[in-house]
């Protein structure tokens, strides 16, 4: 299947490219996948992908619910924005605030199982609909996450690779949430395995095709965007790396 370019729009493009209630619906229904994906990751307690260690020691050092930590820090990493010269979009904004709001509604509906078993199939599970949620919301073409802006923006004003950005990110996030109490375990891993080529594979037939011609275009790339959280052209997410989050 040949891949669908992602445009790089600017926010007022975003919105004027067509198809903007399909592409509502799909920002929307990927922002929530991803939030129940987060929650399911916690309930299955094998650990989280890095920015969600962050997220989730800023919850417990601060008392915070889950969802609300993913909203607060998505503040000051927008503001981040700024000195970058990047702008958000609609998709942008939805971001930092919808997927905490549907990673906290998840985690209330979720109850914790006790039973190895059934931890490892909800391990599996979050990853899948993490990586669907992401490829939803990239694909909808309605502006990166902002932790996957973040990564781009860095990347094209220090001109640093951006594999090397995202690595040095995650890595220093990952850090400093399991300071801060985090959960990191196999699951952190298998994410950080699996999730580029998992976002990949379902970009492929879930991106938006414009009705507008666009000159600035990217083909999807061979490895993957970031991610919501994501992934993330970013999402954090949001077309950028090797893995997203597809997130951001």
């Amino acid at each position: 299947m040949k891949p669908i370019p992602l445009a790089s729009l600017t926010p007022r493009e975003q919105l004027r490219a067509g198809k903007l209630p399909s592409r509502l619906v799909r920002l929307f229904v990927g922002l929530t996948l991803y939030g129940l994906a987060m929650a399911i990751f916690v309930r299955a307690g094998f650990g989280l992908d890095p920015w969600d260690v962050f997220h989730y020691g800023v919850a417990e050092h601060l008392g915070l619910d889950l969802g609300t930590a993913v909203i607060l820090v998505s503040i000051p990493v927008l503001l981040l924005w700024i000195p970058l010269r990047q702008w958000p979009g609609f998709g942008t904004i939805s971001n930092a605030i919808w997927i905490g709001i549907a990673t906290n509604i998840s985690l209330a509906l979720i109850p914790t199982p006790h039973n190895v078993v059934v931890r490892v199939v909800l391990l599996l599970t979050a990853v899948v609909v993490n990586a669907i949620g992401g490829a939803l919301y990239i694909g909808s073409q309605l502006g990166p996450g902002p932790r996957d802006g973040l990564m781009t923006g860095l990347h094209l004003r220090t001109g640093l690779s951006l594999r090397l950005v995202r690595t040095s990110l995650e890595l220093t996030v990952l850090v400093v949430g399991w300071l801060l109490g985090g959960i990191v375990g196999i699951g952190t891993l298998l994410y950080a395995l699996s999730i580029g080529p998992l976002v990949q594979f379902f970009l492929r037939y879930l991106v938006v095709p414009l009705d507008e011609p666009v000159r600035r275009t990217q083909t999807t790339p061979t490895t993957t965007p970031c991610a919501p959280g994501p992934p993330p052209v970013s999402a954090h997410p949001d077309p950028c790396s090797a893995t997203p989050r597809a997130r951001d």
